[in-house]
């Protein structure tokens, strides 16, 4: 009864919507730096910088989670939306800087094709996030929801195909330099995907 009537904090969204602006901004760099589009050094450090970034967006969100009484949503599924997010920008972050230092003298095909999901990935959970906000417009966010799922059956192709070709190299080091990144941009569409999860559980439950 009294949760019914106190009123609810809702600047969660404005976190939420935060935290995926950084994520895209970070996916849209990492899609430069494989393309060869940008200076690696310096869009390593955007990277690097964005990913604190998110950091600090997401310690500020759980600090209002703790003093909050009603949340607009469930607070399980706040966390775990939040901590999705930037467990993604923590990814692709590691994946860059293993790029930057490892001595990478040319970027694979299978990368940029895992870079270009990773990007459109990002763009589809955007526009699901946001719809959050309006959550009775639920088959719009179902369906953002679902291309996300099927970007991340993409991705899991890329790298099947990704591997197979790694081990036909005959540099011992390079595949298991490159073995490394590419556990890691799997790492980053996975954690876009569980985001996809919880925000189609917030459905869910708010049906």
């Amino acid at each position: 009864m009294l949760r019914g009537i106190l009123p609810k904090e809702y600047a969660f969204y404005d976190f939420f919507e935060r935290l995926m602006t950084i994520n895209v901004t970070i996916s849209t760099e990492f899609i430069s730096i494989v393309e060869g589009k940008t200076d690696l050094q310096n869009a390593s450090n955007r990277i690097r910088y964005l990913e604190r970034d998110a950091d600090k967006v997401t310690h500020t969100c759980i600090d209002l989670l703790h003093r909050t009484f009603i949340t607009p949503i469930d607070r399980d599924q706040i966390y775990s939306l939040m901590k999705g997010l930037d467990d993604f920008a923590d990814q692709i972050n590691a994946a860059t800087f293993r790029i930057t230092y490892y001595d990478i003298k040319e970027i694979q095909k299978d990368a940029i094709e895992f870079a270009r999901i990773i990007y459109q990935s990002n763009i589809e959970l955007e526009q699901a996030v946001k719809g959050l906000r309006h959550i009775k417009k639920s088959q719009f966010i179902r369906d953002k929801c679902f291309l996300v799922h099927e970007l991340e059956n993409q991705s899991d192709d890329i790298l099947r195909i990704a591997i197979a070709n790694l081990f036909k190299e005959q540099d011992i080091l390079l595949i298991i330099k490159w073995k490394e990144i590419y556990e890691r941009l799997e790492k980053a569409v996975d954690r876009l995907e569980k985001v996809a999860n919880t925000i189609e559980s917030i459905l869910i439950d708010n049906a």
